[in-house]
């Protein structure tokens, strides 16, 4: 007399719980990734309430001490105009950078370095901390 069981067990993996793990970690990646701020040195910025929207690709930095960096990489003051022209394509439709500028540094050098974008067709924002 033989017993036989009914119910079989199943001996196929699932992946449903393995996706939803895949799941969860790419969207911590990537709330991860918009806290990271890549644009460069660290500088106290002036404070303001307006806000812009676009993520400008390149950035300029300029510290107290006057130094230049252009993203991450350090830039001499008479080299930055090639430097942050070469650092467009030749293609690209707007040319648009961000200017990270500490607080102390004088009001002159700001004003130059917007005058050299002007006058090679590139547009400046300056970032800003929010109030």
């Amino acid at each position: 007399m033989g017993i036989q069981s009914r119910n079989k067990v199943s001996v196929t993996f699932s992946m449903s719980s393995l996706t939803d793990i895949v799941f969860l970690l790419l969207i911590f990646f990537i709330i991860l990734s918009t806290l990271i701020n890549p644009y460069g040195e660290k500088v106290d910025l002036p404070n303001s309430d307006n806000r812009t929207t676009e993520k400008p690709s390149v950035s300029v930095t300029i510290k107290k001490d006057l130094t230049y960096y252009l993203g991450a990489r350090k830039i001499a003051p008479e080299k930055i105009e090639s430097a942050l022209i070469n650092a467009f394509d030749k293609n690209d439709q707007q040319k648009v950078a961000i200017l990270y500028v500490d607080e102390a540094v004088p009001t002159g050098f700001t004003i130059n370095l917007f005058a050299m974008a002007r006058k090679n067709g590139i547009d400046m924002v300056v970032a800003t901390e929010s109030k």
